[in-house]
């Protein structure tokens, strides 16, 4: 299985002076662990996750005046959606990361997590052990 079809299409963009708590709401909204941090001005493509945001507000930052920009990850790991999903499960294990970009044409087309992995593995496990069993 490729990270095509395991990746959620759904990407939320947010630009690097988003308060954190607007991206807080925003991720909560759409139900998405991540953002991809758009800052054309200086990094490029960034990744803001829900730990960053935790992090911040676990050391004692106000959400309400800390920026995404502050928290981003600019040294992103992008995936390709061509990817297997064994590549993309070795890139997050070796980063030490839940969340990869993926990369159509330059552009963020998706996201894949640790989560969406899962989801799609652990059918065919179930059904391998039906088989065997």
């Amino acid at each position: 299985m490729l990270v095509r079809d395991a990746m959620s299409s759904v990407v939320l963009t947010i630009g690097p002076t988003h308060t954190l708590r607007q991206a807080a709401r925003l991720m909560s909204a759409r139900r998405v662990g991540a953002a991809v941090v758009l800052d054309t001005d200086h990094c490029g493509i960034g990744i803001l996750t829900e730990r960053d945001i935790l992090n911040s507000v676990g050391a004692g930052q106000s959400p309400d005046t800390e920026t995404a920009g502050s928290h981003t990850t600019n040294d992103v790991v992008f995936a390709a959606p061509s990817w297997t999903l064994a590549e993309a499960a070795a890139a997050m294990s070796h980063g030490g990361f839940r969340h990869l970009i993926v990369l159509g044409d330059h552009e963020p087309v998706g996201i894949v997590s640790v989560r969406d992995i899962i989801r799609c593995w652990a059918p065919a496990r179930r059904e391998a052990a039906v088989l065997t069993g």
